[in-house]
């Protein structure tokens, strides 16, 4: 029998725009003789869920329910398909969890971890696994930026501690060099701002997941900026500003390393469903940094992880089949 999976979209931040891509994605490649899709549309106006006729069916929050002229609707499991908040910092996951609902992707706890910056990179660095170093400014505290930012290293990136798609983002040279404007941007998106030293070196992004208890890694991507973007920000990401490859063309030494790295980071931070981690590959001291740990990968057709699941020889549908099983 057809198991009823909700596939939840939307969100309340800027990142709903890739929300929404996403979930163009996974709507299509879910398999229809498995399972009866139904996308659900979280946004400040309401939960809905809209009919092949145009109707709008708001969703019963008490047990996350629809009702369909007289048939109720329960599911027996949740793909999350929402990128920022409430779909990728936990709050959807404790709601899920208080009505025994199982979804795809991290619980909770890990869920707020890792999509607070400096809290994921203090605990990858307190386990061992190379990160740049950093400070936070807080929103509407006393201190001074001069102050905070004195032990680090010119070039930075500034961007909100709390966010994904790299809204808001900057690339600063220099103390002199937009810094205030760059982190009043970084605020706009959020009320922590997280400064953090630039490590040189190759940008190598890994999607990992796991399946009847083992944790896999897809192929490495390598991604390069254009020449006249300084950064992967979010035009290079979804406006075709950069240059991905996959599989990345690397010496297996340090693939290995990368994908060792991997495995570690989604042990240490308890991931489940599918993640995909950045790394910066740093030649001089021969160790992958761990940037971040984005708990609802992109799945749009401009997406890595999409890439990296055709690279291996899957297609999504039996890719999202594995998903939605080690959830249930």
């Amino acid at each position: 029998m057809k198991k009823n999976i909700a596939l939840v979209t939307g969100g309340f931040s800027g990142e709903a725009v890739i929300s929404y891509k996403s979930a163009v994605t996974i709507d299509i490649n879910l398999d229809r003789n498995l399972f009866n899709v139904y996308k659900i549309d979280i946004n400040p106006q309401g939960w809905f869920y809209e009919l092949s006729d145009g109707r709008k069916l708001e969703v019963d929050k008490n047990d996350f329910s629809l009702q369909i002229d007289n048939q109720k609707i329960n599911f027996e499991a949740v793909f999350i398909g929402m990128h920022g908040t409430p779909g990728e910092d936990g709050k959807l996951q404790g709601y899920f969890d208080t009505l025994k609902i199982p979804y795809t992707g991290c619980n909770a706890a890990t869920s707020a971890l890792t999509f607070n910056k400096r809290y994921a990179t203090a605990i990858a660095g307190t386990s061992g696994i190379a990160v740049a170093k950093s400070v936070i400014l807080i929103k509407d505290t006393v201190g001074s930026i001069d102050d905070v930012i004195y032990n680090l290293k010119f070039p930075v990136f500034i961007k909100p501690n709390n966010g994904g798609s790299s809204i808001g983002m900057s690339k600063v040279i220099s103390p002199t060099d937009g810094l205030e404007a760059a982190i009043e941007k970084a605020f706009k998106e959020d009320d922590q701002v997280l400064i953090e030293e630039m490590i040189t070196g190759r940008e190598f992004t890994v999607g990992v997941f796991k399946s009847q208890g083992n944790i896999i890694v897809l192929p490495l991507t390598e991604v390069k900026a254009d020449a006249d973007m300084s950064f992967f920000d979010f035009e290079a990401k979804y406006q075709g500003k950069s240059t991905e490859t996959t599989p990345a063309i690397v010496d297996e030494i340090i693939a290995d390393k990368v994908r060792e790295t991997a495995k570690k980071v989604y042990s240490v931070f308890n991931c489940k469903g599918v993640v995909r981690i950045d790394f910066i590959y740093n030649e001089e001291t021969g160790k992958p940094y761990m940037l971040e740990v984005n708990t609802i990968p992109g799945q749009s057709e401009a997406s890595i992880v999409p890439q990296q699941v055709k690279a291996m020889g899957w297609s999504l549908k039996e890719f999202y089949t594995k998903l939605v099983q080690e959830a249930l």
